[in-house]
């Protein structure tokens, strides 16, 4: 019996610890107040967290959930009216978010990127209208940029054509304007999720020239049926989430998360991997499928597919794309 209290102690004190933990991460992203009055509310909140692990440690377990359950009720009724948002003051780069029509086989996409980057803060911004026929789709790239942790990388999908054109989908984070990315924050309902469709001389061009991130391009091998799958799927989702908003999830739902779940509706068999969270080995899961290049060592290929040195030479050309995939 005293085993069993000891256990039950044990266990109180690890989910109230868990559950202060997360709940101050909530309050800090996500209360409307600014530095000093946040950081007044988790100094009561700890002081609160304090006091149900110190009566759950003194054998007072009552006394900690009645403190505990009453402050856990009310912190994830909260939380549940905290819901994403389709008007926002947004960033210019994230203003606008991309939808797609369907008729026959030409897909009309609106406001597709293409802006003119001469820094992160000094661009002419354009949205387009563009029009692509499916019959016409010869190729599917994917690009990882890379910007500091080696396992983390942020996925792009572009799609080509026979007559040398190329749209990128990029799943991303619509940040407010002013506001900077934080892959914690990503956890607490910071961001809402975008679906931007842009230029290869916009958004592949801002991450190597502009941004310096380290980005890589890897052909992906596709039957011409399932390269029309997944573009259509891409418009399937941007649609949705122009209709619908829903918020980024560092790890359930961003850039490489959304290109598995899309490629799994098509490919009901592709197996999960961690390399499908810890983006930045996604290359070896491809090798690993087949879906890359096999007749090479991954190394090889890795090196290869760097692509900055080639994208700082043809910086504003509008031959960029090309230029980006010679030798």
């Amino acid at each position: 019996m005293f085993i069993l209290r000891f256990l039950g102690r044990v266990l109180l004190v690890i989910f109230a610890l868990g559950m202060f933990l997360w709940g101050a991460f909530a309050l800090w992203y996500q209360l409307p107040l600014g530095f000093f009055p946040r950081f007044l509310c988790l100094i009561v909140w700890m002081a609160a967290g304090f006091a149900v692990l110190w009566l759950a440690a003194h054998r007072r377990s009552g006394r900690a959930l009645t403190v505990l359950v009453p402050l856990m009720a009310g912190l994830l009724v909260w939380w549940a009216t905290i819901t994403p948002s389709l008007n926002r003051i947004w960033a210019d780069d994230v203003a606008q978010t991309v939808t797609g029509t369907l008729s026959g086989q030409e897909v009309t996409l609106l406001n597709v990127r293409d802006f003119e980057w001469r820094s992160r803060d000094d661009f002419t911004p354009r949205w387009e209208s563009r029009s692509y026929d499916l019959g016409e789709l010869a190729s599917v790239d994917l690009f990882l940029s890379y910007w500091s942790n080696p396992a983390i990388a942020h996925t792009l999908v572009s799609f080509g054509f026979r007559n040398g054109e190329f749209i990128v989908f990029s799943a991303e984070i619509r940040k407010e304007r002013g506001e900077e990315f934080s892959e914690i924050g990503g956890f607490f309902k910071q961001f809402e999720l975008a679906m931007i469709a842009a230029d290869e001389r916009d958004i592949i061009r801002l991450r190597t020239n502009i941004r310096g991130e380290d980005v890589y391009r890897y052909r992906i091998e596709m039957k011409p049926e399932m390269r029309q799958a997944l573009f259509l799927s891409y418009v399937d989702k941007a649609n949705h989430l122009a209709r619908e908003a829903s918020f980024y999830n560092t790890v359930t739902a961003n850039c490489t998360t959304v290109i598995f779940d899309m490629m799994r509706a098509i490919t009901p068999d592709l197996p999960l991997d961690y390399r499908v969270v810890l983006s930045g080995y996604l290359p070896g899961y491809l090798h690993d499928l087949g879906a890359i290049d096999r007749q090479k060592p991954l190394e090889e290929i890795e090196a290869a597919a760097l692509v900055n040195r080639k994208a700082i030479a043809a910086d504003t050309d509008p031959a960029f794309s090309a230029r980006i995939r010679e030798d």
